[in-house]
Protein backbone atom coordinates (compact mmCIF):
# COMPACT_ATOMS: atom_id res chain seq x y z
CA UNK A 1 0.00 0.00 0.00
CA UNK A 2 1.37 3.23 -1.50
CA UNK A 3 1.59 6.02 1.80
CA UNK A 4 -0.81 8.35 0.25
CA UNK A 5 -3.23 5.53 0.20
CA UNK A 6 -2.97 4.63 3.19
CA UNK A 7 -3.67 8.25 4.79
CA UNK A 8 -6.06 8.71 2.19
CA UNK A 9 -7.82 5.61 3.99
CA UNK A 10 -7.07 5.78 7.41
CA UNK A 11 -6.79 9.70 8.58
CA UNK A 12 -3.91 11.22 9.95
CA UNK A 13 -5.39 13.04 13.04
CA UNK A 14 -3.70 10.55 15.64
CA UNK A 15 -0.91 9.11 13.16
CA UNK A 16 2.35 7.66 14.80
CA UNK A 17 4.99 10.48 15.85
CA UNK A 18 7.79 7.90 16.19
CA UNK A 19 10.48 9.50 17.99
CA UNK A 20 8.26 12.60 18.80
CA UNK A 21 5.95 10.18 20.97
CA UNK A 22 8.27 9.81 23.58
CA UNK A 23 8.25 13.36 24.69
CA UNK A 24 4.01 13.00 24.75
CA UNK A 25 3.84 13.71 28.37
CA UNK A 26 -0.27 12.21 28.14
CA UNK A 27 -1.30 8.71 28.15
CA UNK A 28 -3.87 8.09 25.58
CA UNK A 29 -6.97 7.08 27.86
CA UNK A 30 -10.29 7.96 27.96
CA UNK A 31 -10.02 8.27 32.15
CA UNK A 32 -7.66 9.58 34.30
CA UNK A 33 -5.35 6.89 35.86
CA UNK A 34 -6.97 4.95 38.57
CA UNK A 35 -5.39 3.91 41.74
CA UNK A 36 -4.06 0.32 40.93
CA UNK A 37 -4.55 -3.14 42.63
CA UNK A 38 -2.19 -5.73 43.10
CA UNK A 39 1.07 -5.59 41.08
CA UNK A 40 1.56 -9.26 39.14
CA UNK A 41 4.45 -10.94 39.64
CA UNK A 42 6.73 -13.53 38.26
CA UNK A 43 9.16 -15.79 39.58
CA UNK A 44 12.91 -15.70 38.18
CA UNK A 45 15.25 -18.45 38.51
CA UNK A 46 15.77 -18.14 42.75
CA UNK A 47 11.91 -18.28 42.89
CA UNK A 48 12.08 -14.66 43.86
CA UNK A 49 8.81 -12.24 42.64
CA UNK A 50 10.18 -10.07 40.32
CA UNK A 51 7.70 -7.22 38.67
CA UNK A 52 6.06 -7.79 35.44
CA UNK A 53 6.49 -4.14 35.09
CA UNK A 54 10.08 -2.97 35.12
CA UNK A 55 11.47 0.47 35.22
CA UNK A 56 13.32 1.28 32.72
CA UNK A 57 16.31 4.00 33.86
CA UNK A 58 17.75 5.06 30.60
CA UNK A 59 15.58 8.75 30.48
CA UNK A 60 14.91 10.06 33.72
CA UNK A 61 13.27 13.52 34.11
CA UNK A 62 15.93 16.32 33.49
CA UNK A 63 15.75 20.18 34.78
CA UNK A 64 18.15 23.10 34.13
CA UNK A 65 20.87 23.58 37.01
CA UNK A 66 22.19 27.30 37.83
CA UNK A 67 24.68 27.31 34.94
CA UNK A 68 21.53 26.48 32.89
CA UNK A 69 23.08 22.96 32.12
CA UNK A 70 20.30 20.03 31.74
CA UNK A 71 20.97 17.82 34.55
CA UNK A 72 18.80 14.65 35.91
CA UNK A 73 16.18 15.58 38.25
CA UNK A 74 17.51 13.94 41.37
CA UNK A 75 13.78 15.23 43.63
CA UNK A 76 11.50 13.79 40.19
CA UNK A 77 13.34 10.50 40.40
CA UNK A 78 13.21 10.03 44.11
CA UNK A 79 9.62 10.87 43.71
CA UNK A 80 9.12 8.17 40.73
CA UNK A 81 11.16 5.73 42.93
CA UNK A 82 9.05 6.20 45.80
CA UNK A 83 5.75 5.84 44.23
CA UNK A 84 6.63 2.50 41.79
CA UNK A 85 7.94 0.63 44.80
CA UNK A 86 4.82 1.73 46.88
CA UNK A 87 2.60 -0.10 44.18
CA UNK A 88 4.92 -3.10 43.71
CA UNK A 89 7.77 -2.51 41.10
CA UNK A 90 10.69 -3.58 42.31
CA UNK A 91 12.83 -4.14 39.39
CA UNK A 92 14.91 -1.27 38.19
CA UNK A 93 16.80 -1.39 34.53
CA UNK A 94 19.96 0.86 33.92
CA UNK A 95 23.65 0.62 32.43
CA UNK A 96 27.16 2.62 32.41
CA UNK A 97 25.82 4.92 29.70
CA UNK A 98 22.42 5.53 29.93
CA UNK A 99 21.63 9.46 30.96
CA UNK A 100 24.78 10.39 29.89
CA UNK A 101 26.82 8.12 32.08
CA UNK A 102 24.12 9.70 35.30
CA UNK A 103 21.74 7.24 35.30
CA UNK A 104 23.11 4.47 37.51
CA UNK A 105 24.43 7.24 40.37
CA UNK A 106 21.16 9.35 40.21
CA UNK A 107 19.27 5.75 40.02
CA UNK A 108 21.69 4.39 43.21
CA UNK A 109 21.02 7.38 44.90
CA UNK A 110 16.61 7.18 44.40
CA UNK A 111 17.39 3.33 45.69
CA UNK A 112 19.26 3.53 48.26
CA UNK A 113 16.66 5.66 50.69
CA UNK A 114 14.67 2.04 50.77
CA UNK A 115 15.54 -1.34 52.25
CA UNK A 116 18.15 -3.26 49.76
CA UNK A 117 15.64 -6.31 49.80
CA UNK A 118 12.97 -4.51 48.54
CA UNK A 119 14.13 -4.13 45.04
CA UNK A 120 15.96 -5.87 42.40
CA UNK A 121 18.93 -3.84 39.95
CA UNK A 122 19.59 -4.80 36.77
CA UNK A 123 22.77 -2.96 34.90
CA UNK A 124 24.84 -3.80 32.01
CA UNK A 125 28.66 -4.29 31.10
CA UNK A 126 28.64 -1.27 28.32
CA UNK A 127 32.35 -2.25 26.70
CA UNK A 128 30.98 -1.54 23.43
CA UNK A 129 33.08 1.57 22.38
CA UNK A 130 36.24 0.47 21.46
CA UNK A 131 38.03 -0.90 24.41
CA UNK A 132 38.01 -4.79 24.73
CA UNK A 133 40.53 -4.97 27.51
CA UNK A 134 40.03 -6.51 30.67
CA UNK A 135 40.94 -3.33 33.01
CA UNK A 136 38.89 -1.45 31.18
CA UNK A 137 35.68 -3.52 31.92
CA UNK A 138 36.87 -4.39 35.23
CA UNK A 139 37.17 -0.88 36.00
CA UNK A 140 33.51 -0.24 34.71
CA UNK A 141 31.83 -3.37 36.63
CA UNK A 142 33.58 -1.82 39.85
CA UNK A 143 32.16 1.17 39.58
CA UNK A 144 28.33 0.48 38.82
CA UNK A 145 28.74 -1.50 42.52
CA UNK A 146 30.43 2.43 43.96
CA UNK A 147 27.32 4.17 41.85
CA UNK A 148 24.35 2.09 42.61
CA UNK A 149 25.58 1.80 46.33
CA UNK A 150 25.34 -1.83 46.47
CA UNK A 151 27.99 -4.91 47.27
CA UNK A 152 25.95 -7.11 44.94
CA UNK A 153 23.85 -6.89 41.45
CA UNK A 154 20.61 -9.10 41.22
CA UNK A 155 20.65 -9.01 37.26
CA UNK A 156 23.98 -8.60 35.20
CA UNK A 157 23.65 -8.30 31.89
CA UNK A 158 26.09 -8.28 28.79
CA UNK A 159 25.09 -5.23 27.01
CA UNK A 160 23.95 -4.99 23.76
CA UNK A 161 25.91 -8.01 21.91
CA UNK A 162 24.94 -8.81 18.45
CA UNK A 163 26.05 -5.13 16.91
CA UNK A 164 29.14 -5.11 14.59
CA UNK A 165 31.92 -2.39 14.94
CA UNK A 166 33.70 -1.13 11.51
CA UNK A 167 34.74 -3.94 9.89
CA UNK A 168 34.37 -6.19 12.98
CA UNK A 169 30.89 -8.66 12.56
CA UNK A 170 28.84 -8.87 15.58
CA UNK A 171 30.80 -12.44 15.90
CA UNK A 172 34.14 -10.73 16.16
CA UNK A 173 33.14 -8.27 18.63
CA UNK A 174 31.72 -11.02 21.02
CA UNK A 175 34.56 -12.73 20.90
CA UNK A 176 36.73 -9.17 21.93
CA UNK A 177 34.42 -8.19 24.24
CA UNK A 178 34.18 -11.05 26.48
CA UNK A 179 36.07 -14.32 25.38
CA UNK A 180 39.32 -13.13 24.43
CA UNK A 181 40.11 -10.72 27.54
CA UNK A 182 38.24 -13.49 29.82
CA UNK A 183 35.74 -11.06 31.29
CA UNK A 184 33.04 -13.38 30.61
CA UNK A 185 34.61 -15.97 33.01
CA UNK A 186 35.47 -13.38 35.52
CA UNK A 187 31.85 -12.14 35.69
CA UNK A 188 30.65 -16.12 36.04
CA UNK A 189 33.24 -16.46 39.16
CA UNK A 190 31.30 -13.05 40.18
CA UNK A 191 28.33 -14.58 39.85
CA UNK A 192 29.60 -17.73 41.83
CA UNK A 193 30.77 -15.04 44.32
CA UNK A 194 27.48 -13.84 45.32
CA UNK A 195 27.92 -10.65 44.01
CA UNK A 196 26.16 -10.57 40.59
CA UNK A 197 22.94 -12.84 41.32
CA UNK A 198 21.60 -13.35 37.35
CA UNK A 199 24.16 -13.48 34.59
CA UNK A 200 21.90 -12.46 31.11
CA UNK A 201 22.73 -10.57 28.15
CA UNK A 202 20.83 -7.94 26.21
CA UNK A 203 20.65 -8.98 22.46
CA UNK A 204 20.53 -6.48 19.58
CA UNK A 205 21.47 -7.39 15.55
CA UNK A 206 22.72 -10.59 14.60
CA UNK A 207 21.00 -14.13 14.94
CA UNK A 208 24.72 -15.96 14.89
CA UNK A 209 25.19 -14.34 18.06
CA UNK A 210 22.07 -14.70 19.55
CA UNK A 211 22.38 -19.03 18.30
CA UNK A 212 26.00 -18.78 19.46
CA UNK A 213 25.05 -17.71 23.48
CA UNK A 214 22.25 -20.32 22.95
CA UNK A 215 24.06 -23.22 22.16
CA UNK A 216 26.62 -22.41 24.91
CA UNK A 217 23.95 -22.40 27.17
CA UNK A 218 23.10 -25.79 26.37
CA UNK A 219 26.50 -26.88 26.37
CA UNK A 220 26.67 -26.64 30.45
CA UNK A 221 27.37 -29.83 31.98
CA UNK A 222 24.37 -31.10 33.78
CA UNK A 223 24.21 -30.85 36.94
CA UNK A 224 25.76 -27.18 36.68
CA UNK A 225 24.29 -23.96 36.60
CA UNK A 226 22.64 -22.79 33.68
CA UNK A 227 24.77 -19.96 31.57
CA UNK A 228 22.10 -17.77 31.51
CA UNK A 229 19.84 -17.26 34.47
CA UNK A 230 17.84 -14.87 31.56
CA UNK A 231 17.99 -12.95 28.39
CA UNK A 232 16.59 -9.57 27.36
CA UNK A 233 15.10 -8.86 23.84
CA UNK A 234 13.68 -6.21 21.45
CA UNK A 235 9.57 -7.32 21.98
CA UNK A 236 6.01 -5.82 21.07
CA UNK A 237 3.48 -6.76 18.57
CA UNK A 238 4.73 -5.36 15.92
CA UNK A 239 8.25 -6.53 16.49
CA UNK A 240 7.15 -10.36 16.64
CA UNK A 241 6.54 -10.97 12.85
CA UNK A 242 8.02 -7.89 11.34
CA UNK A 243 11.49 -6.22 13.22
CA UNK A 244 13.68 -7.41 10.30
CA UNK A 245 10.76 -5.98 8.53
CA UNK A 246 11.57 -2.50 10.26
CA UNK A 247 15.31 -2.98 10.40
CA UNK A 248 17.13 -5.59 8.10
CA UNK A 249 19.73 -6.28 11.13
CA UNK A 250 16.77 -7.11 13.63
CA UNK A 251 15.54 -10.30 14.40
CA UNK A 252 11.88 -11.22 14.33
CA UNK A 253 10.86 -11.52 18.37
CA UNK A 254 9.17 -14.72 17.73
CA UNK A 255 12.07 -16.54 17.17
CA UNK A 256 13.93 -15.01 20.28
CA UNK A 257 11.09 -15.37 22.18
CA UNK A 258 10.56 -18.94 21.01
CA UNK A 259 14.05 -19.96 21.30
CA UNK A 260 14.43 -18.56 24.80
CA UNK A 261 10.76 -20.07 26.21
CA UNK A 262 11.78 -23.82 25.13
CA UNK A 263 15.27 -23.66 26.87
CA UNK A 264 13.01 -22.05 30.13
CA UNK A 265 15.20 -18.96 30.05
CA UNK A 266 13.30 -15.82 31.77
CA UNK A 267 12.56 -13.06 29.40
CA UNK A 268 13.19 -9.60 29.91
CA UNK A 269 11.75 -7.26 27.22
CA UNK A 270 13.12 -3.81 26.75
CA UNK A 271 11.19 -1.44 23.64
CA UNK A 272 7.52 -2.86 24.52
CA UNK A 273 6.16 0.19 22.90
CA UNK A 274 8.79 0.35 19.56
CA UNK A 275 9.75 3.97 20.91
CA UNK A 276 7.14 5.38 21.87
CA UNK A 277 5.55 4.51 18.84
CA UNK A 278 2.65 1.69 19.76
CA UNK A 279 1.80 4.38 22.48
CA UNK A 280 0.49 7.18 19.40
CA UNK A 281 -1.11 5.27 16.55
CA UNK A 282 -2.78 5.81 13.53
CA UNK A 283 -6.80 6.93 13.46
CA UNK A 284 -7.67 3.64 12.08
CA UNK A 285 -5.46 1.14 14.86
CA UNK A 286 -6.48 3.91 17.34
CA UNK A 287 -10.02 3.81 16.98
CA UNK A 288 -10.29 -0.05 17.00
CA UNK A 289 -8.23 -0.41 20.13
CA UNK A 290 -10.54 2.63 21.97
CA UNK A 291 -13.44 1.00 20.94
CA UNK A 292 -12.93 -2.67 22.30
CA UNK A 293 -11.81 -1.24 25.54
CA UNK A 294 -12.46 2.69 25.84
CA UNK A 295 -10.90 3.16 28.95
CA UNK A 296 -7.54 1.47 28.55
CA UNK A 297 -4.74 3.56 27.07
CA UNK A 298 -2.92 2.46 23.87
CA UNK A 299 0.34 1.73 25.66
CA UNK A 300 -1.42 -0.26 27.67
CA UNK A 301 -2.27 -3.43 24.83
CA UNK A 302 0.96 -3.25 23.91
CA UNK A 303 2.36 -4.03 27.40
CA UNK A 304 -0.46 -6.59 28.24
CA UNK A 305 0.57 -8.01 24.46
CA UNK A 306 4.15 -8.75 26.17
CA UNK A 307 2.53 -9.64 29.57
CA UNK A 308 0.63 -12.20 28.49
CA UNK A 309 3.62 -14.10 27.14
CA UNK A 310 4.57 -16.60 29.96
CA UNK A 311 8.12 -16.82 29.60
CA UNK A 312 8.41 -12.99 30.26
CA UNK A 313 9.79 -12.10 33.75
CA UNK A 314 9.61 -8.07 33.40
CA UNK A 315 8.32 -5.54 31.01
CA UNK A 316 11.00 -2.20 30.71
CA UNK A 317 9.15 0.83 30.43
CA UNK A 318 11.38 4.15 30.66
CA UNK A 319 8.84 6.11 33.00
CA UNK A 320 9.69 9.53 32.94
CA UNK A 321 6.57 11.40 34.20
CA UNK A 322 4.36 10.14 36.61
CA UNK A 323 1.13 9.74 34.37
CA UNK A 324 3.10 6.94 32.78
CA UNK A 325 4.20 5.43 35.64
CA UNK A 326 0.11 5.72 37.09
CA UNK A 327 -1.07 4.16 33.60
CA UNK A 328 1.79 1.12 33.37
CA UNK A 329 0.73 0.35 36.99
CA UNK A 330 -3.16 0.37 36.35
CA UNK A 331 -1.97 -2.37 33.18
CA UNK A 332 -0.12 -4.59 35.39
CA UNK A 333 -1.82 -4.01 38.99
CA UNK A 334 -3.36 -7.02 37.96
CA UNK A 335 -2.37 -7.86 34.18
CA UNK A 336 -5.33 -8.71 32.63
CA UNK A 337 -3.75 -11.42 29.71
CA UNK A 338 -5.15 -10.58 25.98
CA UNK A 339 -8.15 -13.01 24.55
CA UNK A 340 -7.04 -14.69 21.18
CA UNK A 341 -8.96 -12.50 19.66
CA UNK A 342 -7.50 -9.51 20.71
CA UNK A 343 -3.77 -10.63 20.11
CA UNK A 344 -4.95 -11.63 16.63
CA UNK A 345 -6.75 -7.86 15.84
CA UNK A 346 -3.04 -6.71 17.08
CA UNK A 347 -1.52 -8.41 14.38
CA UNK A 348 -3.32 -7.19 12.13
CA UNK A 349 -2.56 -3.76 13.60
CA UNK A 350 1.16 -4.95 13.02
CA UNK A 351 0.52 -5.92 9.36
CA UNK A 352 -0.81 -2.42 8.49
CA UNK A 353 1.73 -0.88 10.74
CA UNK A 354 4.77 -2.13 8.40
CA UNK A 355 3.33 -0.71 5.17
CA UNK A 356 3.43 2.89 6.72
CA UNK A 357 7.56 4.28 5.91
CA UNK A 358 9.00 5.24 9.37
CA UNK A 359 12.33 5.25 10.49
CA UNK A 360 13.20 2.75 12.98
CA UNK A 361 14.84 5.21 15.89
CA UNK A 362 13.90 4.46 19.22
CA UNK A 363 15.71 7.74 20.62
CA UNK A 364 17.70 5.72 22.39
CA UNK A 365 20.47 8.42 21.73
CA UNK A 366 23.60 6.24 21.26
CA UNK A 367 24.57 7.46 18.33
CA UNK A 368 25.06 11.03 20.05
CA UNK A 369 26.70 13.22 19.96
CA UNK A 370 27.67 13.37 16.72
CA UNK A 371 30.84 14.80 16.02
CA UNK A 372 29.23 17.11 12.80
CA UNK A 373 27.02 18.55 15.37
CA UNK A 374 24.16 16.53 13.69
CA UNK A 375 21.16 15.91 16.24
CA UNK A 376 20.36 12.79 14.16
CA UNK A 377 17.46 11.43 16.62
CA UNK A 378 16.11 14.86 15.54
CA UNK A 379 16.29 14.49 12.03
CA UNK A 380 14.81 11.36 12.34
CA UNK A 381 11.83 12.45 14.18
CA UNK A 382 11.08 15.51 11.89
CA UNK A 383 11.08 13.40 9.19
CA UNK A 384 8.92 10.67 10.77
CA UNK A 385 5.96 13.26 11.68
CA UNK A 386 6.31 14.27 8.08
CA UNK A 387 5.34 11.32 7.08
CA UNK A 388 3.09 10.42 9.44
CA UNK A 389 0.92 13.88 8.82
CA UNK A 390 0.92 13.43 4.99
CA UNK A 391 3.61 15.99 4.25
CA UNK A 392 5.99 14.36 1.97
CA UNK A 393 5.29 14.40 -1.67
CA UNK A 394 8.01 14.25 -4.74
CA UNK A 395 5.31 14.67 -7.47
CA UNK A 396 4.80 17.71 -8.25
CA UNK A 397 1.81 17.36 -10.14
CA UNK A 398 0.20 15.90 -6.50
CA UNK A 399 -2.27 18.33 -5.44
CA UNK A 400 -1.30 18.19 -2.38
CA UNK A 401 2.44 18.95 -3.03
CA UNK A 402 2.77 22.37 -2.38
CA UNK A 403 0.76 22.14 1.10
CA UNK A 404 2.97 19.14 1.65
CA UNK A 405 6.36 20.71 0.95
CA UNK A 406 5.73 24.13 2.93
CA UNK A 407 4.20 21.74 6.03
CA UNK A 408 7.58 19.88 5.33
CA UNK A 409 10.58 22.70 5.14
CA UNK A 410 8.63 25.03 7.89
CA UNK A 411 8.41 22.76 10.21
CA UNK A 412 12.16 21.70 9.68
CA UNK A 413 13.24 24.89 10.89
CA UNK A 414 11.24 25.22 13.12
CA UNK A 415 12.71 22.09 14.81
CA UNK A 416 15.91 21.99 14.27
CA UNK A 417 18.97 24.51 13.72
CA UNK A 418 20.58 24.55 9.83
CA UNK A 419 23.65 23.35 11.07
CA UNK A 420 22.05 20.02 12.98
CA UNK A 421 20.27 19.28 9.76
CA UNK A 422 21.13 16.12 7.83
CA UNK A 423 22.77 18.51 5.14
CA UNK A 424 25.92 18.67 7.88
CA UNK A 425 26.50 14.84 7.96
CA UNK A 426 29.28 13.80 6.36
CA UNK A 427 28.66 9.99 6.66
CA UNK A 428 31.09 8.84 9.06
CA UNK A 429 29.41 5.95 9.95
CA UNK A 430 30.68 6.11 13.76
CA UNK A 431 26.50 6.56 14.55
CA UNK A 432 25.71 3.58 12.37
CA UNK A 433 28.01 1.52 14.68
CA UNK A 434 26.13 2.80 17.80
CA UNK A 435 23.21 1.97 16.60
CA UNK A 436 21.19 -0.77 18.39
CA UNK A 437 18.25 -0.92 15.54
CA UNK A 438 20.70 -1.22 13.03
CA UNK A 439 19.52 1.50 11.16
CA UNK A 440 21.55 2.56 8.38
CA UNK A 441 22.27 6.27 9.42
CA UNK A 442 24.35 7.70 6.46
CA UNK A 443 22.73 6.51 3.79
CA UNK A 444 18.91 7.02 5.69
CA UNK A 445 20.52 10.84 6.30
CA UNK A 446 21.74 11.11 2.69
CA UNK A 447 18.67 10.49 2.02
CA UNK A 448 16.71 12.83 3.84
CA UNK A 449 19.04 15.39 2.72
CA UNK A 450 18.50 15.18 -1.41
CA UNK A 451 14.90 14.81 -0.52
CA UNK A 452 15.08 18.22 1.51
CA UNK A 453 17.36 19.40 -1.27
CA UNK A 454 15.06 18.81 -3.79
CA UNK A 455 12.50 20.46 -2.23
CA UNK A 456 14.72 23.70 -1.80
CA UNK A 457 15.62 23.51 -5.48
CA UNK A 458 11.49 23.90 -6.23
CA UNK A 459 11.29 28.03 -6.21
CA UNK A 460 8.11 27.81 -5.69
CA UNK A 461 6.90 30.82 -2.58
CA UNK A 462 6.20 29.25 0.67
Amino acid sequence: MKRRDFIKIFGTGAAVTAVAACTDKTPKAADAPKEPGTMTYRKDRHGEDVSLLGYGCMRWPTTTDAEGKTVIDQEQVNALVDYALEHGVNYFDTAPVYGQGESERVTGIALSRHPRASYKIATKMSNSRGDDSFEFARKMYRHSFEMLQTDYIDYYLLHSVGGSRGELSGMEVLQKRFFDNGLLDFLRKEREAGRIRNLGFSFHGDQEVFDHLLALHDQQPAGERPLWDFVQIQMNYVDWNYAHTLSARNVNADYLYGELDKRGIPVVIMEPLLGGRLANLPDHAANQLLARMPGASLASWAFRFCGTQPRVLTALSGMTYMEHLQDNLATFCPLVPLTDSEQEMLFAIAEDYVNFPLIPCTDCKYCMPCPYGVDIPGVFAHYNKCVNEGNISEDKQDPAYRKARRAYLVSLDRSLARLQQASHCIGCGKCRDACPQRIAIPRQMRRIEEYTEQLLRDQSPL
